[in-house]
């Protein structure tokens, strides 16, 4: 598990998540969501699907730098989907054409960093995995996902990575 505080410099790497980082995946998922867990509980097949690479994908931050074989432990995470742009919530908003043909969208679903590491920009680095990703899809339009009105936080930073709001979601195009 890790640390309350980090009494080290970290040397942040980022990589796809293991079937192994199934149980720190769950624990790091309830910390983070702890005070909107009966908004964001997942059941144990959204992690099995994360962790398995199946209809999600994600990235893991770890700490090469951590002692005692937590090295290869995830700090942070993200998850995101791919989903079909007509099918989408925001296609008017993207105004989706179908003439122009198939049409993506890349929908972050979760995104969390433990309490310790936070503010040295893991989070940002981890959004830009997603973007980086959608980019290199020739039919993705774009890359949302929703974060609650109250998450100043969250707002910020997704703000800071050029994401818009836009009717009830936020996205970067």
């Amino acid at each position: 598990m890790v640390n309350p505080k980090i009494s080290h410099r970290p040397t942040i790497c980022y990589r796809s998540m293991h079937p192994s980082d199934l149980e720190i995946l769950e624990q790091i998922h309830s910390d983070v969501f702890l005070s909107d867990i009966d908004l964001f509980r997942y059941e144990s097949e959204f992690f099995q699907n994360v962790v398995n690479g199946r209809d999600i994908v994600s990235w893991a931050a770890v700490d090469h730098s951590r002692p005692n074989g937590q090295s290869d432990e995830l700090i942070g995470f993200v998850t995101a989907r791919i989903v079909t742009a007509k099918d989408s919530e925001i296609a008017d908003l993207l105004r989706y054409d179908p003439s122009k043909g198939h049409q993506t969208l890349v929908y972050i679903l979760t995104l969390g960093v433990v309490d310790a590491y936070r503010n040295p920009g893991i989070a940002t680095a981890l959004i830009h995995e997603v973007i980086k990703y959608a980019s290199s899809i020739a039919v993705c339009r774009a890359v949302y996902l929703h974060v609650i009105s109250y998450n100043n936080p969250a707002i910020h930073l997704y703000k800071k990575t050029s994401f818009k709001c836009c009717g009830g979601c936020m996205g970067f195009t």
